[in-house]
């Protein structure tokens, strides 16, 4: 178990002690997937689905999702971002809605729970957006793309 950062000596969850570690830029990138129908997927791309203007609602939400990621995940460290985006694009034909968040602060621990929260929340609230038009919406995939800083340095996804 000494391997698991965030148990204790007896195995109890525990927040990492961070205080100790020099600061360095942090920055992340998650991507998350919304599946739709080609149909649904051009009401969200002209604008016309029901609820309205469903990527700028769920950049927001993606947004206030990763400023929140401490309240949301129990042992994650509050953290002051210095940036947090989320952008989407859509393949209207293949009915594929990418959420791209990322990430970054100067800090002693990473924002890899924060890139990965607002895309998930972004996502959750397309979803939301389109249940009205599509009940077989599907979030098909929520992944770290990349990190930079700390002492494991570069990441990216293969």
């Amino acid at each position: 178990m000494s391997d698991l950062t965030h148990l204790d000596e007896t195995g109890r969850a525990r927040m990492v002690d961070v205080g100790d570690k020099p600061s360095t830029d942090r920055r992340a990138v998650a991507r998350a997937v919304v599946r739709v129908s080609p149909e649904t997927a051009a009401l969200v791309a002209a604008g016309d689905a029901p609820k309205g203007d469903v990527l700028g609602v769920a950049r927001i939400a993606g947004i206030q999702g990763g400023k929140r990621t401490s309240e949301l995940i129990p042992l994650c460290h509050p953290l002051a971002l210095s940036f947090l985006g989320v952008e989407a694009s859509i393949d209207v034909d293949a009915g594929e809605i990418t959420i791209l968040a990322e990430a970054r602060t100067t800090g002693p621990t990473g924002v890899e729970m924060e890139a990965l929260t607002a895309a998930s929340v972004a996502a959750l609230t397309v979803y939301d957006m389109v249940k009205g038009v599509q009940r077989g919406a599907e979030i098909t995939s929520v992944a770290l793309q990349s990190k930079s800083g700390g002492r494991s340095g570069e990441w990216t996804r293969s």
